[in-house]
């Protein structure tokens, strides 16, 4: 069959636009995945709960700076010695050995909660909190994350997320001389249910108390995990990571909310000890940057 020269013309034009469509959208698919990638500007650190625990400073910011995690949280009690007790010249060095690394030390992780039915431990509690919002000052951090950890029996659920609350405005008020976060974790026994987590902060109403969202399986419980995220996503300062590969848990849609809501601070790696700690935290940061493609 004979083709004509207006035949010929015709498919050869419609061949050149239909190629110029295509590559036109593989442009807009190829700047719509870099811009997946690019626009996230939250940011990986670790805590030094677990993984970290018997790490000292310098090896904190050694194995940081390999895996390229940019800041860390660091965990009270444990190896590296970060401690109320330490002296103003010691405060100092430790402020100075982050400042000159790549490392952030963003925030320090208290173990203080305030759901107690003893009001003199709920005292104390509120009292050492303001110690170590003290110490995280002068040592370059910018919040300390405290926790609720259970809600007591005896006492009805109300009052004892009011007590948290009330505790919380008043570090939060304290913080703002040192111009620090209060980071509540998600923590505890039916305290880590998002609607009481949203209570509490309701309570507390202060600027500087905030969420430390910690991706727990009862995140999904309820209305599910948008709806739950919802209730205080105004309110997220810092999050805590469990293992990437468990796949019970939706971690492509935690990223994927965070970028939605512009969140641009930590995400910390709370996970298992290793022999070969850098190794993971490498495959951590891997699968970490993946999820948000």
């Amino acid at each position: 069959m004979k083709t004509s020269r207006r035949t010929f013309l015709t498919s050869s034009a419609l061949s050149l636009v239909t190629a110029g469509l295509l590559e036109r959208r593989t442009i807009a698919a190829e700047s719509s995945r870099n811009s997946t990638t690019t626009a996230s500007r939250m940011r990986l650190g670790t805590v030094t709960y677990n993984l970290a625990k018997d790490w000292n400073i310098e090896t904190i910011i050694k194995h940081c700076t390999e895996a390229k995690f940019q800041g860390v949280e660091l965990r009270t009690t444990h190896a590296h010695g970060v401690e109320v007790n330490l002296s103003k010249q010691q405060r100092a060095e430790v402020k100075k050995r982050f400042a000159d690394s790549p490392v952030l030390l963003w925030s320090l992780g208290s173990v203080f909660d305030y759901h107690t039915t003893d009001s003199s431990r709920l005292r104390q509690d509120i009292e050492a909190s303001k110690e170590y919002i003290a110490l995280a000052h002068d040592v370059g951090a910018t919040g300390v994350k405290v926790r609720p950890n259970g809600l007591p029996k005896e006492i009805p659920v109300e009052k004892t997320l009011e007590q948290i609350g009330r505790s919380l405005q008043e570090l939060g008020k304290f913080a703002a001389q040192y111009n620090q976060q209060i980071r509540l974790e998600v923590h505890g026994t039916s305290t880590s249910q998002l609607p009481h987590i949203r209570k509490i902060m309701d309570i507390a109403d202060h600027p500087l108390v905030g969420v430390c969202w910690n991706s727990n399986q009862t995140d999904l419980d309820g209305a599910g995990f948008d709806a739950n995220f919802d209730l205080v996503k105004h309110k997220i300062f810092t999050v805590h990571l469990r293992d990437l590969f468990l796949e019970e848990y939706p971690f492509r849609k935690l990223f994927t909310r965070l970028n939605e809501i512009n969140f641009t601070g930590f995400t910390f790696a709370e996970i298992p000890e290793s022999t070969d700690p850098v190794r993971v935290m490498k495959y951590f940061r891997a699968l970490w940057l993946a999820y948000q493609m």
